[in-house]
């Protein structure tokens, strides 16, 4: 019993030195009392980093909306022993912030507004949405054309030496003080505000989380061309645009009286350029099940463990 009892501990200590490291904050208020985590009805809300498009099995109404049985809301629930009557996974591939207060039109079906899946009785709520607004995946993508062109006249350097200050992406988006993908964020950001309030006012009752991006690609310059072909200075361009945007969604969260959910700590070297037996983040074309620049399988339960912690479950 006393080896039981130790073993019990050093687990314990063992999970909080991890969460720590993590800079995971952790959740063990429930919404009714503040002895116990939050657990169902539970709602989840977002785009198709918490949809998960193509990692299989595709599930739920409409099809566009490309639900993976296997995305983070789904291993959260399961975790929690909820059955599909305490069970919604509302989120829809493609939704920017607006489209969770109005009608989502897909390549396979409408999906309602994702706000319309609350109600008094919801008690837990995850939000992972931003992306969209700030077309983060449409900008990776035309990063990567650009460093293709980099790369093919010569602009990286000859002898296979580049110029690590080299970012034609990033002259397309800042022009002195002026910043068009930050200027995205921070409106965002005020949308985003604005829908967590409505969130509170629908579901009075309900713990909320927004869960931030994990890391996208690797926060050094180098190491990228072989997967993503982007010039050094935009990876580096790249990660900062995500970790602002990371940086909105926190302060917004924490402003509303949400919790927000780093993703972005526990998955750092696991990013789209980064081995693909360890990787979180697809890239350009993917390796393992998943839609291009999105979580694979291994990433979705990455980002599901980050929740189920800062949950205190």
């Amino acid at each position: 019993m006393k080896n039981s009892v130790r073993a019990g501990l050093a687990g314990v200590l063992a999970c909080g030195v991890i969460g720590a490291a993590l800079g995971i904050v952790r959740d063990d208020v429930g919404s009714d009392d503040d002895s116990t985590p939050s657990k169902g009805p539970y709602v989840a809300l977002g785009d198709s980093y918490t949809s998960g498009p193509r990692v299989p099995d595709r599930t739920g109404i409409p099809v566009g909306c490309d639900r993976s049985d296997r995305n983070y809301p789904t291993l959260v629930a399961r975790r929690l022993g909820l059955d599909a009557a305490d069970f919604h996974d509302a989120s829809c591939s493609g939704a920017t912030i607006a489209d969770l207060s109005a009608p989502q039109s897909t390549d396979d079906g409408v999906n309602p507004p994702q706000l319309s899946a609350l109600s008094a009785r919801t008690r837990l709520v995850t939000v992972g949405i931003g992306g969209n607004d700030i077309d983060l995946i449409g900008l990776i993508k035309r990063c990567v054309t650009a460093g293709a062109v980099y790369f093919a006249t010569g602009s990286g350097g000859g002898n296979g030496k580049t110029l690590p200050g080299d970012a034609p992406c990033r002259g397309q988006y800042v022009s002195g003080d002026t910043d068009e993908v930050r200027q995205k964020t921070d409106t965002a950001g005020r949308k985003l505000s604005r829908t967590l309030g409505e969130a509170k006012r629908r579901a009075p009752h309900a713990r909320v989380y927004v869960v931030g991006y994990p890391a996208i690609l690797p926060a050094d310059g180098h190491g990228c061309r072989r997967e993503m072909d982007l010039a050094p200075g935009d990876v580096s361009f790249l990660h900062e645009k995500v970790q602002q945007l990371n940086a909105v969604l926190r302060r917004r969260a924490e402003a509303a009286g949400a919790r927000y959910v780093d993703t972005y700590r526990p998955s750092a070297g696991h990013d789209a350029c980064s081995a693909s037996a360890t990787r979180w983040i697809e890239p350009l074309v993917p390796a393992s099940p998943a839609a291009s620049v999105h979580p694979n399988e291994r990433g979705e339960r990455g980002m599901a463990d980050a929740v189920l912690y800062a949950m205190g479950a």
